[in-house]
């Protein structure tokens, strides 16, 4: 089994880097654990207060679940992947039946920032985006997928997303095996690094 990290800010395109790394190999073979699946519930707080709270720190997640659902698969047991729902901040009864694969992908923006789960990974993607078109991508996103206005958006991008980029997901880029810039659309840069995960399983 081979573990692949892909980490990278809000709206880089880390999901289109997942997508096509998925469709290069034959069906079943990868397996996605998603960041987004692991946050903390916070089912026992205010709404009002649920809404305010920060994503984009490593605290938000649930390190030890993710840690262990990764272990568990590494032994070739099955999982069941929690589910997310963003408008409540609440974790949802339905599960993802999960798998082991030959490929398994833990991606998210803070997906590098946890040392215990990097030793776990053979391969660490950063993908990388300019900071304008993060934000595009964010507000097309959030409106759509989030219920937010543009101008919540935009707040929290400068009040939260921006500062937190800078503080815990950028310098994560340091630990990368492989830097993707422009995201989904570095076409050379994807063909690496699936050959490369192709050469491994070979």
């Amino acid at each position: 089994m081979i573990v692949i990290g892909i980490a990278g800010g809000t709206g880089s395109g880390k999901t289109t880097v997942v997508r096509k790394v998925i469709q290069s190999f034959p069906e079943n073979s990868v397996v996605v654990l998603s960041q987004d699946n692991y946050y903390r519930d916070l089912g026992h707080l205010p709404l009002n207060e649920r809404l305010e709270t920060n994503f984009d720190e490593p605290a938000a997640i649930e390190w030890e679940l993710l840690i262990e659902h990764l272990k568990q698969l590494k032994r070739g047991e099955s999982i069941e992947q929690p589910t997310y729902t963003y408008t409540t901040c609440t974790r949802n009864t339905e599960t993802i039946p999960t798998e082991p694969r030959k490929v398994v992908i833990v991606e998210g923006i803070l997906a590098l920032t946890e040392p215990e789960l990097r030793k776990m990974m053979n391969i660490k993607v950063f993908v990388d985006a300019d900071g304008d078109d993060r934000l595009i991508r964010v507000i097309n996103r959030d409106i759509v997928e989030r219920g937010r206005t543009v101008g919540k958006v935009i707040e929290r991008y400068q009040e939260v997303l921006k500062p937190m980029h800078i503080q815990h997901i950028e310098p994560t880029k340091q630990f990368a095996d492989i830097i993707i810039p422009q995201g989904g659309h570095n076409h050379v840069a994807i063909s690496i690094l699936t050959n490369y995960i192709a050469k491994i399983l070979d």
